[in-house]
């Protein structure tokens, strides 16, 4: 029993991590302020981190596996890599949109944690780049050059750009408008 209602209570940590964050930003928010978002205890929070930062790295890889798993979901590798490109970012951007409290924590709030959050942002970009990689050089095996892992990561820095310019500008809610400008860097840096 105890086990089906940890994995619960660590979700419900996180999703209090996010609120607590999106309303506070990461430097103000306190345990006692994620607690309070997540209806549990500061017990309950201390059985699965030993740390606030170590709470949003874990919101941030979480949240991210998840993203990643929405690419993935969305390819159909019956349709030509680049129209399985157009619907990965469609579906990928889209899911950030439907979830805007959550953007900005994993966009900006994860670098207030310095070294760590950006060791963690870099092992987020590199799955990612090789998502990227693998799709574009599987799409492409007829051409003589395949896409190389430097600029794989050059597309999902481009992408983070494009993403970090609508939280600026308070347009989460609009990231399908990206899904072309972001269609046509994979293009071009693709190009042969």
């Amino acid at each position: 029993m105890v086990e089906t209602e940890q994995p619960k209570h660590k979700s419900r940590v996180l999703e209090g991590m996010a609120h607590a964050v999106s309303q506070k930003g990461y430097g103000d928010t306190t345990i006692a302020d994620i607690v309070r978002e997540a209806s549990v205890s500061r017990r309950t929070f201390y059985e699965h981190f030993s740390s606030k930062a170590e709470c949003l790295i874990a919101l941030y890889e979480s949240a991210s596996r998840n993203s990643l798993k929405v690419l993935r979901d969305a390819i159909d590798p019956e349709h030509e890599w680049q129209t399985q490109v157009e619907h990965a970012l469609a579906a990928y951007l889209g899911s950030m949109a439907a979830n805007p409290v959550l953007v900005r924590t994993l966009f900006i709030e994860i670098l207030h944690l310095g070294p760590e959050g950006l060791a963690a942002r870099r092992r987020v970009n590199l799955e990612i780049a090789g998502f990227i990689l693998a799709l574009v050089n599987r799409g492409q095996a007829t051409q003589a050059v395949a896409l190389t892992p430097g600029m794989a990561m050059a597309i999902v820095g481009g992408i983070n750009e494009l993403v970090l310019e609508y939280i600026e500008q308070d347009k989460v809610t609009s990231l399908h408008e990206l899904v072309q400008p972001a269609s046509e860097l994979v293009h071009a840096v693709t190009r042969t």
